[in-house]
């Protein structure tokens, strides 16, 4: 695979080989709705996989990136792309978590760290979609000024943001359906 936007674009990185990446089509259009440009942006992208999306808010600029995936097979192929495109010369924090993406929420809202943009793409087998969103909301990671980007089957819903966020943008692509949500700021 490729990565499509930023100061990366075009570099191919590595694809670990029993997972379902998120396609080119669908990741350009993750980024055509929160932009190009993400310098300053601290982006976690929870159910990594490949770490496709997370490279790519890297390309684009963004000063922090965790990627949170529990495969100790992908986490290796993460790491081995992070060596690869080498983020730091950019000046660019990139961090991988092989941990389980609920017990990371929790524990980075136990650390009282704050995302502004948070993407999740959980198997879709496992229709964990709606078990994100909820999570999310139950814990503080995420700034006043933040997005909720979350790619899940079909067959799947995601509920009501309980008032917090907007949907944005909400559409079906193949397989997936891609919704954004972006924080409500208060008055």
């Amino acid at each position: 695979m490729k990565i499509i936007l930023g100061a990366w674009s075009g570099r191919n990185f590595f694809m670990p080989a029993h997972i379902r990446p998120t396609q080119n089509m669908l990741r350009k259009a993750v980024f055509d709705i929160i932009g190009h440009d993400l310098e300053g942006i601290r982006f976690l992208d929870l159910f990594a996989g490949s770490g496709a999306v997370g490279l790519e808010a890297l390309s684009c600029g963004a000063s922090e990136v965790c990627m949170v995936e529990r495969d100790p097979g992908c986490v290796r192929v993460i790491r081995e792309n992070l060596v690869l495109l080498k983020p730091a010369d950019l000046g660019l924090k990139a961090e991988v978590l092989e941990q389980d993406a609920f017990a990371a929420v929790k524990e980075f809202a136990r650390q009282k760290r704050v995302f502004d943009i948070v993407f999740f793409d959980p198997p879709f087998d496992q229709k964990l979609g709606r078990k994100a969103l909820k999570t999310l909301l139950a814990h503080d990671i995420l700034s006043p000024h933040s997005y909720i980007v979350a790619q899940y089957g079909r067959d799947e819903a995601i509920e009501d943001a309980g008032g917090r966020f907007n949907i944005i943008k909400d559409k079906k692509y193949g397989t997936s359906c891609l919704t954004v949500l972006e924080r409500i700021q208060e008055k």
